[in-house]
């Protein structure tokens, strides 16, 4: 299973704005910390404020913020910015949408794959995943040595 392009982006703008406190983070600064084009990081930021997940900081330095707290925000709803449901066949949302629905020995396999991923990026917060980054960021800085 693979997770295209906006979403992965997604998470790490929603983590680069919420490693950031309170005064906001300019587009531009996400873009160059991020490795994302500002072209592109504007659709991202687009969905994510339409999802309610970023909003914009007033005044004469803007950038964004997040809607909610870290805590509050799961990293199945990031993910639900950019894509309608979790990949995988249409018998998953309906009985109707396959003529072998009711004796195809796979349908059952495919719900509890939904369903253990579901859970899964509802398990994790936006502060799950700062967190790590930021223990990421420490082990980095202590395994560097600098000679002169």
């Amino acid at each position: 299973m693979r997770f295209n392009t906006k979403v992965r982006y997604g998470l790490r703008t929603m983590i680069e704005v919420a490693s950031i406190s309170d005064i906001g983070i300019l587009q531009k600064n996400i873009s160059k910390n991020q490795e994302i084009s500002e072209k592109y990081l504007d659709h991202i930021v687009s969905s994510l404020k339409v999802a309610g997940l970023l909003k914009n900081v007033k005044g004469k330095k803007s950038g964004y913020k997040l809607s909610k707290k870290a805590e509050e925000i799961k990293v199945y709803d990031i993910f639900l910015a950019f894509e309608s449901n979790l990949l995988g066949p249409d018998c998953i949302e309906s009985d109707n949408a396959c003529g072998r629905s009711e004796r195809c020995s796979t349908k059952i396999f495919w719900r509890n794959f939904h369903m253990v991923m579901s859970e899964h990026l509802k398990s994790i917060t936006l502060k799950d995943l700062v967190q790590h980054q930021l223990n990421i960021n420490v082990n980095n800085k202590e395994g560097k040595m600098f000679y002169i």
